[in-house]
């Protein structure tokens, strides 16, 4: 992301070229652009970004392409919402990829739209409605059968997944596997001139429109996702395996091979996925909520067999344990950050294993745009559950927790009740009921919400929303009362016993202050008491100063 005054600075050193180039594009579009022709130029500004060694490559609007390219303004998806979509309505027509960014700049000769496309992955070429554009000079172009094969071949070397199986034949792969592919590919492509086609291919046809082949050999992809389950050998020394573990009060563990394309749904047939009721406030009818999303749990299966490091010889592993699943593949968290891509919606510049991704990308198992983590997020927070957890601690595993338990009540009626939280706001809140320290802005915003109470770093569910729940008598423990509730206190006991050591006062008050408080935050809060009420000239010391004896101040 780039700020105002970084934006300013980019867009005046490109305007400054002496010429467009194959990875910079200016155009007027005053008024509108044709949605087709954008999709051509995203194709060959992404593809030219690859070639050219770029991350990325820029489409300008509002703005002339002939020096001194004068700035025109463009009303271009002026409505923020019809703006926002463009990213997804792009994403349909490729192989998954849409805009890393889209920027609006209100400069005081008009409004200017800078498109950030990425280059296109290692071994992908991005294509729009099946074809891959290019550039030759400024002109678009279909993409060079060269250059296609060009970015077809950079991962022969690096991508695991790419490689040829070259004693594996037709006969290895699954029949009902096949079918399911072949049904898979037409749907994720309905619309496309060649959607009609895919029945009358033969398999040869189907494997190569759908990235299994290279050269016109099965490879590893094509085995992993399709093969039976007795053609794992063409794999090997690579385990090509996920396996279910139960640990709850009952062990279990069962293994899954090829093809991986069926297996996602065995795996998930296993995991105990028993409804639950939730009441609401103010309704009659309480909701019924399963265990587990089906979506989010097969969209982390199909992450963790997208992304696994297969050259470490090790399987995936799904763990059910009584309240959460733990998913976890071999290899780091690939490219940016998990806030990355659900905060800000990253799409993914790079790929393991980039020949897998399009295949399954092509089988509507996975897409290319990074979504598939906020869309884990944003399922379970329309379930107000806890969200997803990202382990990240050993830089060579990444461990998914998915819940399948309420933590905190509270936390799920504020998401009830608020259903206009952005999804930042909704993990600060996360973050609260799974006892996680959160920023002091962060906090500050929650609180002026009414969502949380409580002094920082121990802040709580709030009172408004406590006092709906079943919880009230843990709210009031949390809850601080007023000062002059424990003044009172004090001035009682002096009133029937005489004057209080600190001793009598720590009795009297320690166990009524917050539970939230540790033991030496309560002494504190205690001392803190004493001093103002002697400042307030309400008692006075009759002991010493290292043994005091408190005694009230008589007003006459």
């Amino acid at each position: 992301m780039y700020s105002k005054e970084q934006l300013i600075e980019k867009f005046m050193e490109y305007r400054q070229m002496p010429s467009e180039t194959e990875w910079l594009e200016f155009k007027e579009a005053k008024n509108s652009f044709d949605f087709d022709d954008l999709g051509k130029y995203f194709s060959a500004l992404s593809n030219e970004a690859n070639l050219k060694g770029r991350s990325s490559s820029w489409l300008f609007f509002g703005i002339k392409d002939k020096r001194p390219r004068e700035i025109v303004g463009t009303q271009y998806r002026a409505d923020v919402t019809s703006l926002n979509n463009l990213k997804h309505e792009i994403a349909k027509q490729t192989n998954g990829l849409t805009f890393q960014e889209i920027y609006e700049l209100s400069l005081p000769e008009g409004r200017v739209l800078m498109f950030q496309i990425p280059a296109a992955p290692i071994g992908m070429p991005t294509s729009w409605k099946g074809h891959y554009y290019g550039r030759d000079g400024e002109s678009l172009s279909p993409l060079s059968i060269h250059e296609l094969e060009v970015i077809r071949h950079q991962f022969e070397v690096r991508d695991w997944s790419a490689q040829i199986c070259h004693e594996a034949t037709i006969g290895d792969l699954d029949s009902e596997a096949l079918n399911i592919a072949r049904t898979k590919f037409q749907h994720k492509y309905m619309g496309t001139r060649f959607a009609e086609d895919v029945e009358r291919w033969d398999v040869m046809t189907f494997l190569e429109k759908a990235k299994f082949l290279r050269n016109g050999q099965l490879t590893r992809t094509a085995i992993l996702l399709l093969g039976k389950h007795e053609a794992a050998h063409h794999l090997n020394p690579h385990p090509a395996q996920i396996t279910w573990k139960l640990e709850a009060e009952e062990q279990a563990y069962a293994h899954f091979g090829p093809p991986f394309l069926l297996s996602v749904e065995e795996v998930f047939k296993h995991i105990r996925n028993i409804k639950f009721r939730f009441q609401p406030r103010n309704q009659l009818i309480p909701i019924e909520l399963s265990k587990y999303d089906p979506k989010i749990v097969l969209e982390a299966i199909n992450n963790c067999i997208a992304h696994q490091d297969y050259s470490q010889d090790a399987r995936l592993i799904v763990i059910e344990k009584i309240d959460r699943l733990i998913l976890q593949n071999i290899g780091g968290f690939y490219d940016g950050t998990v806030e990355d891509y659900v905060l800000r919606e990253r799409t993914p510049e790079r790929y393991r294993n980039a020949f897998l991704v399009q295949a399954m990308v092509n089988l509507d198992m996975i897409d290319t745009m990074g979504m598939g983590i906020r869309r884990m997020f944003l399922e379970q927070r329309k379930r107000f559950f806890p969200l997803p957890e990202y382990d990240l601690e050993d830089p060579n595993h990444v461990r998914l927790v998915v819940y399948g338990k309420l933590i905190d009540e509270n936390y799920s009626r504020i998401l009830i009740e608020n259903q206009d939280l952005s999804i930042a706001e909704v993990m600060a809140l996360d973050n609260v009921q799974k006892k996680r320290a959160i920023p002091k802005k962060t906090m500050e915003i929650l609180k002026k919400k009414k969502l949380v109470e409580g002094r920082y770093p121990n802040i709580f569910v709030s009172a408004s929303v406590a006092q709906v729940t079943n919880e009230r008598a843990q709210y009031i423990k949390n809850r601080a009362f007023d000062a002059d509730h424990y003044e009172q206190l004090i001035l009682k006991f002096i009133d029937r016993y005489g004057p209080a050591s600190r001793t009598d006062i720590d009795d009297l008050i320690m166990d009524k202050l917050p539970e939230i408080l540790d033991l030496t935050q309560k002494k504190n809060k205690i001392g803190n008491l004493v001093a103002k009420m002697r400042r307030g000239k309400l008692i006075r010391n009759e002991g010493t100063y290292k043994c005091p004896k408190w005694a009230r101040i008589s007003i006459n």
